[in-house]
């Protein structure tokens, strides 16, 4: 028959297994904005600002980056936060009749 402190011990890295599998890191996710001819720089900028929290000069840059190379990343989360952004730039271009397309790409 286990004593007290068998039980113990085989309790504790049960646990501990428990833990490291419960208490591993969320995959991240990139939030992706994608270049177009036909939605404002000025919306774009707004829009950064607005749901990711940016500064100007930071909305500014990424703006400029997207626009120059197609698409930029504008920032890295876990998966449901990730959607939930590039859900509300699609809503917020909707609401405004622009083309902008966000995407979220596993980093």
């Amino acid at each position: 028959m286990a004593g007290k402190d068998d039980f113990s011990v085989r309790n504790d890295s049960y646990t501990q297994e428990l833990l490291k599998d419960r208490l591993k890191e969320p995959d991240m996710y990139r939030v992706v904005l994608h270049n177009d001819h036909y939605t404002t720089q000025e919306f774009v900028v707004s829009v950064i600002m607005t749901v990711f929290n940016k500064s100007a000069a930071e909305a500014t840059k990424i703006m400029l980056d997207v626009h120059r190379k197609g698409k930029g990343t504008i920032g890295v989360y876990p998966y449901d936060i990730a959607a939930t952004k590039a859900y509300q730039v699609r809503q917020l271009a909707k609401a405004k009749e622009f083309p902008l397309k966000c995407t979220v790409e596993k980093a």
